[in-house]
């Protein structure tokens, strides 16, 4: 296993385990993220762990072209019930990504130093987020990364039933990206259009 030191720098992803792991350790800084994520590279870990680095070999993505709306979405988006808005409470966002109670216990790998670390990156102009408003309430949200006109997706939530999904469709139909990196496989976001690619497909598109 590769063990990263103070020096930026990660192996090739092709020296990844069967799982994606391509490292272990380093920091969440600013310059260490960035040159991760134009690599194709994530981090992935709970609190207590030293941070694990993941280049999946099969890569859950959106084309969007091939955005699926549900006639049901479609209902929701023609009420104009919601307020969506772009980067006015990435906070809150995080917050909420973090903290939400969820059924699958995915929010629970948003430790206080990823938190601070998005946080960061976000006030650089590197990380973004969408928000869904209920009147003065945020109801659901999304944030991820700008890199090389790809998205790069970390975490979503809905304090009302398909907010995240609102969101998520405003992101594809709105930004005018050439993929929406969705990292790993999730039927939430399949039932959206999103598919696996191999790898090198993806890190092809990604450093275009």
């Amino acid at each position: 296993m590769f063990l990263l030191t103070d020096k930026i720098e990660f192996p090739s992803c092709n020296l990844t385990t069967k799982d994606g792991i391509i490292a272990l350790g380093g920091d969440l800084s600013i310059e260490r993220l960035v040159h991760a994520y134009k690599n194709g590279i994530f981090p992935w870990f709970s609190e207590g762990e030293p941070i694990v680095w993941y280049c999946p070999i099969k890569r859950m993505v959106l084309f969007p072209d091939d955005l699926i709306i549900s006639k049901s979405m479609l209902k929701i988006i023609n009420k104009n019930k919601f307020t969506i808005t772009e980067n006015t409470a990435f906070e809150e966002v995080i917050y909420n990504c973090k903290n939400i109670d969820r059924r699958d216990g995915f929010g629970t790998w948003i430790t206080d130093d990823m938190e601070q670390a998005y946080i960061n990156l976000f006030k650089k102009g590197i990380a973004k987020s969408i928000e869904i408003w209920e009147g003065n309430k945020l109801v659901g949200g999304l944030y991820g990364l700008n890199i090389n006109n790809v998205f790069c997706g970390e975490s979503m939530f809905s304090k009302v039933s398909n907010t995240s999904k609102l969101a998520f469709i405003y992101l594809v139909k709105n930004m005018n990206y050439k993929l929406i990196d969705c990292q790993v496989y999730n039927r939430h976001l399949a039932s959206l259009g999103a598919k696996e690619i191999i790898r090198k497909q993806f890190l092809d598109i990604l450093r275009e």
